[in-house]
């Protein structure tokens, strides 16, 4: 069996889960580890039995086929750039860029060398978003006329000991945790057409409530409290909320609404979940899961795939035309809202292929 190797930039929170899950995809091995804080690269690689290297020494080594970018996000593309002259593949943390623009040049340069890029999020490859998207296109609430998706909450101050970047140029509710959201619809539904939003900043100043910055206050840069409409190609609208701002709710992370029937939808920040639906005015029933990625946190499914889809030479599922269009739907979005109109998509996606329900754990199928 071919082994592709991996090389991480980035050993932030976000990197445990992508060392923890990988062992159990036989198409990886993870080989090095760098950050610029040499300190954090020496604990990660001792850890997990990796290789400690700087950055430029990982991006010059012969035995990595793919970079791992766990960089903050306004370095996604400063960092990719530099993989992709290298001559390695990439696949990235979210957001893909802080806009369209830094995205399509980091898109260019890869199509320019041939090859390949890769973004998070890819939770919609677990056992209940495959599933949730199994019950549309097997038809059982019907063509999908509208829908919602709520993703709120106080802040991410609350729990991060260093929550500044989430305030500051790529951070917001929007860019960090939109990702998730518009990445489930549109695999449920396809691309986006159009979108109007409103979006504003509710606190100038945020207060870190752990860690050893506890009661430290720091400035808010973005908007903090999004909502909008997306009108998708198939003609469903769905209504979005993203929002720092929020203390509690009761909205469902995802509702479809159908000609048939409604669906609730699963946090889209999370692999597994219940998947409820009803005909018509009906109780809600569970729907069952026969996908096996629906009981843990698979945070490498999407990478793993990539790595396959380099060994099967077909196109990897969280790919760089999905993760294009998620960004310019999220960046119309907070056009939408600044120049108060309707903005529409210039360029569009196709749903990515289901993952079959039959492939062998630790696997991922063609």
């Amino acid at each position: 069996m071919t082994i592709i190797n991996v090389g991480v930039i980035g050993c932030g929170n976000i990197s445990d889960a992508y060392f923890k899950a990988a062992p159990q995809f036989d198409v990886l091995k993870m080989v090095a580890v760098a950050d610029i804080n040499m300190d954090a690269a020496h604990a990660k690689a001792e850890t997990y039995g990796l290789k400690a290297l700087s950055v430029a020494d990982l991006l010059a080594a012969d035995d990595i086929d793919i970079v791992l970018n766990l960089t903050t996000p306004q370095y996604h593309v400063e960092v990719g750039l530099q993989v992709i002259a290298a001559g390695k593949h990439v696949y990235s943390e979210k957001p893909l860029a802080l806009n369209l623009a830094e995205a399509t040049e980091l898109a260019n340069a890869a199509k320019a060398k041939g090859l390949r890029v890769g973004c998070a999020p890819d939770t919609f490859l677990g056992g209940a978003h495959q599933t949730a998207r199994k019950v549309i296109d097997d038809g059982l609430i019907g063509d999908v006329v509208a829908g919602t998706a709520f993703m709120m909450c106080p802040g991410h101050e609350r729990w991060h000991p260093n929550p500044d970047f989430y305030y500051q140029a790529g951070g917001g509710p929007m860019l960090d945790m939109g990702p998730y959201y518009i990445t489930a619809l549109i695999n449920m539904l396809g691309p986006v057409d159009a979108v109007v939003g409103m979006a504003k900043a509710t606190y100038k100043e945020r207060t870190i409530k752990s860690g050893d910055r506890e009661g430290e206050s720091f400035d808010v840069a973005v908007d903090t409290h999004f909502s909008g409409i997306m009108q998708f190609a198939s003609g469903a609208t769905v209504t979005m909320t993203q929002s720092f701002d929020v203390h509690k709710h009761e909205h469902s992370p995802i509702e479809i609404y159908g000609q048939k029937g409604s669906m609730l939808v699963a946090d889209p920040n999370k692999f597994e979940g219940e998947i409820k639906i009803s005909a018509g005015l009906d109780d809600w029933e569970t729907v069952e899961q026969s996908h096996i990625y629906g009981d843990g946190d698979y945070r490498i499914l999407g990478l793993a795939d990539m790595a396959q889809a380099i060994v099967s030479d077909r196109p990897h599922r969280a790919g760089l035309e999905l993760s294009l269009h998620v960004l310019e739907v999220m960046q119309a979005i907070q056009t939408a809202a600044d120049e108060e109109r309707i903005v529409k998509l210039e360029h569009q996606c196709g749903r990515p292929a289901a993952l079959s329900d039959a492939i062998e754990f630790g696997k991922i199928g063609d």
